[in-house]
């Protein structure tokens, strides 16, 4: 079996190198690149399991990367960058980033990130790519939300593994414990960033009252429950 593939996209060498080597100890393949055009070059004929991306590049912002490879490409992907305020967290979180690592981190840790990644990338089976629920479609395969008059909405793959976890178990509650070990997460305050980000996103998306939600309700200091009706095919 193919070991993994992890780019590495950040301009200092010798993070690169670093990364790469821990990686690579671990049983990974590597590809780093030290400008987003050349990446993005690589991208044609490698496709990544997981992307790591910083956000302060030479060619462009890697927040554009990370938009681009959310939504166009489905891709795993994990911030790794010296910003380390909460909205630069929060605005790479919306744009469709699974984690967030600040620098300086510990390479251990970021290899432990990875394999949280992996570990919640489970494949999509044949039979459960396509979902209908209260007058929504999800299609999993195209990462799209088409409603009922046949409009079409992109979700990222991060709002994409929340919808699925939401409708793999309609009408039953939820908790943020369950949501991390479904989701592979690291049990932290980044963690908990990350999920309402992605929540409220959804729920934008599919037009829900902020103030009344019908369809993904929090339950205060418990969780979150789905009350669609759901079929798949």
């Amino acid at each position: 079996m193919t070991a993994p593939l992890v780019t590495i996209l950040d301009d200092e060498p010798a993070i690169r190198t670093m990364l790469a080597d821990a990686l690579e100890d671990a049983g990974f393949r590597t590809l780093s690149f030290g400008r987003a055009r050349e990446f993005e070059a690589a991208l044609q004929t490698h496709t990544p399991d997981v992307c790591l991306v910083d956000l302060s590049l030479p060619d462009t912002d890697g927040l554009t990367v990370v938009h681009r490879l959310a939504l166009e490409q489905g891709a795993s992907v994990i911030i790794i960058s010296g910003r380390a305020q909460v909205q630069d967290r929060v605005t790479g979180l919306e744009l469709g980033a699974d984690d967030y690592i600040i620098k300086p981190f510990d390479p251990a840790e970021v290899v432990a990130r990875v394999r949280a990644r992996l570990r919640s990338n489970k494949p999509v089976t044949q039979s459960r790519r396509t979902a209908k629920f209260n007058g929504w479609t999800a299609q999993f395969d195209a990462y799209t939300l088409i409603d009922d008059a046949g409009e079409t909405t992109p979700f990222s793959h991060a709002e994409g593994e929340v919808l699925r976890l939401f409708l793999d178990s309609p009408k039953r509650l939820i908790s943020r414990t369950q949501m991390q070990e479904s989701l592979g997460g690291v049990a932290n305050e980044s963690f908990d960033r990350a999920m309402d980000v992605r929540i409220s996103r959804l729920r934008t998306k599919l037009r829900e009252d902020p103030k009344n939600p019908q369809l993904i309700k929090t339950i205060y200091g418990a969780g979150y429950i789905f009350l669609g009706e759901v079929s798949w095919s």
